[in-house]
């Protein structure tokens, strides 16, 4: 039998084309500085359950990580307040491009960083009264 493997952590990281632009954007939107900060390298925020690195990859890698759409990877994001967060995004001037969906588990919204990584803000539905 293989032995398991033994994790210490995990986290997102997502490459990015334009260094101070996706650090401004991922300030703005999640309203906090990066926790580690490697100017015009990485910078990594620590959210709840997440940590999320954002790095520019180096000349000889960049054809590497290059993409137009974001493919079958999304960032979800659970969010108590749907409405200020799709204001938030649109202030920043990334506004979602379609309309809040209705699914079994809440109301989403899909939206994109500037490099075109797909977001899916997703708020849950009230907890019924007295639970």
């Amino acid at each position: 039998m293989a032995v398991p493997l033994t994790l210490k952590t995990a986290f997102v990281a997502l490459a990015v084309t334009d260094w101070e632009r996706a650090i401004a954007f991922y300030q703005g939107f999640l309203g906090q500085a990066p926790a580690l900060h490697q100017p015009q390298r990485y910078g990594e925020f620590h959210l709840p359950g997440l940590r999320l690195g954002l790095f520019l990859p180096q000349a000889d890698q960049a054809d590497t990580f290059a993409s137009a759409t974001s493919g079958p990877m999304s960032l979800c994001l659970e969010v108590a307040d749907l409405a200020a967060a799709i204001a938030r995004l649109t202030a920043l001037g990334y506004p979602p491009p379609g309309n809040i969906l209705t699914a079994s588990h809440g109301q989403e919204i899909y939206a994109y960083d500037p490099d075109g990584n797909r977001l899916i803000l997703h708020q849950a539905p009230p907890s019924p009264a007295g639970r």
